[in-house]
């Protein structure tokens, strides 16, 4: 328990025990990595290497069937206008969007490029071994840049990297 007291001079000390200590400096520097990644972040937000979502940008991907199906209507795009513009029809781009059929590489990199986002991006993560598949996130407390500023958000802005154009 730390004890407080006053020095020579009439300046308040604090004495911590070695373990207290410890803890302050382990807090410290988790919060130096934490500021540092939030600097790297606005970089890459800044340059448009990434992408940051609203709130409701947030509730409409973890509610998308698919991350493709998200990044489409994100980007404004109809089944139709994708499809042709990767060359694949729209009722395979439909089943691959709903999750019935996955896609193979060379189609899902089409994808991703004509979408600006990474191959990463839109593959849905693998179910797990009983067959249910995993959430692909959780809404969190965090912070969120809105044209430069840096707010508190109630949810956690997914982040993306965006494909160079």
């Amino acid at each position: 328990m730390p004890v407080m007291t006053k020095g020579p001079q009439g300046d308040d000390i604090v004495i911590l025990s070695r373990a207290e200590y410890d803890q302050l400096i382990a807090a410290a520097n988790e919060d130096a990595t934490d500021a540092d990644t939030l600097r790297r972040s606005i970089i890459r937000v800044a340059s448009g290497e990434e992408e940051i979502f609203t709130s409701d940008e947030v509730d409409a991907f973890l509610a998308a069937k698919t991350p493709l199906a998200f990044f489409r209507k994100k980007r404004g795009m109809n089944q139709n206008d994708l499809a042709r513009r990767v060359g694949i029809t729209q009722g395979y781009l439909s089943e691959i969007e709903v999750g019935r059929k996955s896609g193979d590489v060379r189609t899902l990199r089409k994808l991703a490029d004509a979408l600006k986002v990474t191959l990463d991006s839109l593959v849905p993560e693998e179910p797990s071994e009983d067959g249910v598949p995993r959430p692909r996130a959780k809404k969190r407390g965090a912070s969120i840049v809105i044209h430069g500023t840096l707010h508190k958000a109630p949810p956690r802005p997914h982040a993306t990297k965006r494909k160079a154009s």
